[in-house]
């Protein structure tokens, strides 16, 4: 072994705490972003409220000021480009996330000017009736839907229904399994309440049926693993935090966990500030009796004229910001003290980038969103039994992005369609193909059976195995248990019970 000093050049592009807000804003729903502008419009003074009908302040925060306000290099906004692909701009975003393990930020967001939605000649009563969003599932009727699916011997299957009537609001699982097999009213054998516990650690949320925080933290861990989007993770590190050192953490016993570990002490606090970021109550995710009303990211409407299905971005909760005018022309003046301009210059420095933030977000929901009118043209024109399989790689790969943009792009947020309102994540899914080689969602498997039943004769309803007859005479070639499972989801009684005489 021997000790050598050597010299290497290269190029590396470094990317600011400035443009990782770009990411986080990305993924904040509507209601988040209007929260995160209200508190930046109380932290920089140099920002206000701009009117809706007034003018974009574009052309007055570029070319005049003064070169200690512009961006640098590595401060540089993301490219914003209309038209072709976009890879520039996504392949920037996506390099952000690499950041999160190493910078402390308070991600804040701006606005882009507020604009009403055109109801033209449209009837406002009956858009609203279109729109309203179904009642909201309780975590256990949402754990219930998904359970039914799952593929498990039947002894299995009792104690994995039994399991979810023990799951509390936050998604824990605190009540030990020799108690769930006391108290139940069937015979249930711990090997299968062992066995259907880790299938139920499966569904979503992810996180739930776990039995103490690290556990439920794992789960997501492992999740985020299968799905590839690990980008700032370092799972081992993680991983052993929470299993060997879930104590440690709890009393902040940072230089202790540090020695143990061999690890420097700034990598355990960033990993757990990126630990911090999942979801501690998962249960909480799914219902719950504070839900606020709905509100849509964007909206999908038919333009008459041309018979193309247009997307608008929906920016009336957040208010339009720009820089206030007066500062700007304090910053310019030479009269003030070297001090003032030098705050005035990291506040307009900062708001700039906020605003440029705010509509890199919008960009990148939009053309997502772009993608999913594109293939899902047959949802917007007949209906739910139409819908396609869309897996998200299939969007990453038109738009030359990372999988992990596009789920970080539809996360939480929703969109209006003449069809109604649906979380975005609803057009994301997967499917069979029919005879004929046209691809179909499970979503829509399930509304040809629902039509099935609706036009059968009711004096003669028609049995599972003559509905598998029936879907496979329309390409669809499911087996019987399949069609047992999903009328049972859409909550259609056996033929017996539909019988009219």
């Amino acid at each position: 072994m021997q000790l050598t000093q050597s010299l290497r050049q290269d190029m590396r592009q470094v990317l600011t705490p400035r443009m990782i807000q770009s990411m986080e804003i990305l993924q904040l729903p509507l209601m988040a972003l209007e929260q995160r502008i209200e508190q930046e419009l109380e932290a920089n003074p140099v920002l206000e409220l701009r009117e809706p009908d007034e003018q974009s302040p574009s052309a007055d925060a570029e070319g005049d000021d003064p070169a200690d306000t512009r961006f640098t290099d590595e401060e540089r906004p993301m490219v914003l480009k209309e038209d072709g692909g976009g890879s520039e701009d996504f392949a920037r975003l996506e390099k952000l996330a690499e950041y999160l393990e190493n910078e402390e930020f308070h991600s804040n967001a701006a606005g882009r000017p507020s604009r009403r939605l055109d109801e033209g000649e449209r009837d406002k009563k009956l858009d609203a009736m279109a729109n309203t969003a179904a009642r909201s599932q309780n975590l256990t009727e949402h754990l219930l839907e998904q359970w039914r699916f799952v593929e498990c011997p039947d002894p299995v299957r009792r104690a994995g229904e039994a399991i979810l009537r023990y799951i509390d609001e936050d998604g824990y699982l605190r009540t030990p399994l020799e108690q769930i097999q006391l108290e139940s009213r069937q015979p249930l054998a711990i090997e299968d309440l062992r066995e259907a516990l880790k299938l139920v650690q499966t569904l979503e949320p992810s996180g739930v049926g776990a039995r103490d925080l690290a556990e439920c933290l794992l789960i997501q861990l492992d999740d985020l693993q299968r799905q590839g989007d690990t980008q700032g993770h370092d799972l081992e590190l993680e991983r052993k935090l929470l299993r060997e050192h879930a104590r440690d953490l709890e009393l902040n016993r940072y230089p202790q966990i540090s020695r143990k570990l061999g690890r420097d002490i700034h990598q355990i606090q960033a990993a757990v500030r990126r630990l911090r970021r999942l979801h501690p109550r998962p249960g909480r995710l799914i219902g719950g009796k504070d839900a606020p009303a709905i509100t849509p990211d964007a909206v999908i409407y038919r333009d008459e004229e041309t018979g193309k299905y247009e997307v608008r971005m929906n920016n009336q909760r957040a208010p339009a910001l720009r820089i206030n005018g007066q500062y700007q022309r304090m910053l310019k003046d030479r009269e003030c003290d070297k001090k003032t301009r030098d705050f005035l210059a990291n506040n307009v420095r900062n708001a700039r980038w906020l605003i440029e933030s705010l509509q890199q977000r919008d960009n990148t929901i939009l053309r997502v969103i772009r993608a999913v009118v594109e293939h899902q043209r047959d949802f917007l024109d007949h209906g739910p039994e139409h819908l396609r399989p869309l897996p998200m790689i299939q969007v990453a790969d038109q738009l030359g992005i990372h999988v992990a943009t596009v789920s970080r792009a539809v996360s939480e947020k929703w969109v209006q369609t003449p069809r109604g309102i649906y979380p975005l994540r609803r057009f994301f899914s997967g499917g069979t193909t029919s005879a004929d080689g046209e691809d179909m969602s499970w979503d829509a498997v399930k509304e040809k059976l629902r039509a099935l039943v609706e036009q059968e004769d009711k004096r003669n309803p028609l049995k599972d195995d003559e509905l598998v007859a029936k879907l496979k005479e329309q390409g669809i070639d499911i087996a019987r248990r399949t069609v047992a499972k999903y009328r049972k989801i859409l909550k259609i009684p056996p033929a017996g019970q539909r019988r009219q005489f």
